[in-house]
C-alpha cells in the first residue's frame, strides 16, 4: 500500500505545481489535497479506526478557515496524530512564522522556491527523505 501525502493548499497554482513536481522527480505517492485548514482536520481526525493516516503533510500557513499553525497545533495535540511528520511549505519569510512553526512541533520549515526548477528539487529532496530514508514512528507512539 502506498504512503499517502496529505497537501494542504489554497492556492491552486502551488498545489498543482507541488503535484507536478512529485511527479517529475519520479515520487508516485497519492497526494491527497485540503484545500483548506478545516478540511485538513475534518481529513485527519474524520479518518476511520483502520484508515492509514498520510506519511507526510505538507501544509501551508496562510490558508482560509483555519490557519496552518493552528492545524499544526490540533495536529500535536492529539494523539494519533502528534507525531505525523508535517513540513511547512510556505512563501512566507516571516521569522515569527518560522518560529512559531517549530514551536508548535513542525520537522521542517521550506520555503516555497518560485522557480520551478528549484521547486521540483526542494520537492525531489523532500519526497526522498520523508518517504523513503525517514524512520516513522509508531501510531501514536507505542513501542
Amino acid at each position: 500500500m502506498s504512503k499517502v501525502i496529505l497537501l494542504v493548499e489554497d492556492n491552486a497554482s502551488d498545489e498543482k505545481l507541488t503535484v507536478l513536481a512529485f511527479k517529475k522527480c519520479g515520487v508516485a505517492n497519492e497526494v491527497v489535497v485540503m484545500r483548506d485548514g478545516a478540511a485538513a482536520l475534518e481529513y485527519l481526525f474524520g479518518l476511520g479506526p483502520n484508515a492509514p493516516l498520510p506519511a507526510v503533510i505538507l501544509l501551508d500557513l496562510k490558508l482560509p478557515k483555519v490557519d496552518g499553525l493552528e492545524v499544526l497545533r490540533r495536529i500535536r495535540s492529539n494523539e494519533s496524530t502528534k507525531l505525523l511528520p508535517v513540513i511547512i511549505l510556505s512563501a512566507s519569510r516571516e521569522r515569527e512564522d518560522v518560529n512559531n512553526s517549530y514551536i508548535l512541533g513542525a520537522n521542517a520549515y521550506v520555503r516555497k522556491p518560485v522557480e520551478f526548477s528549484k521547486f521540483v528539487e526542494a520537492t525531489k529532496a523532500l519526497g526522498l527523505f520523508w518517504l523513503l530514508l525517514n524512520e516513522a514512528p509508531s501510531p501514536g507512539g507505542a513501542s
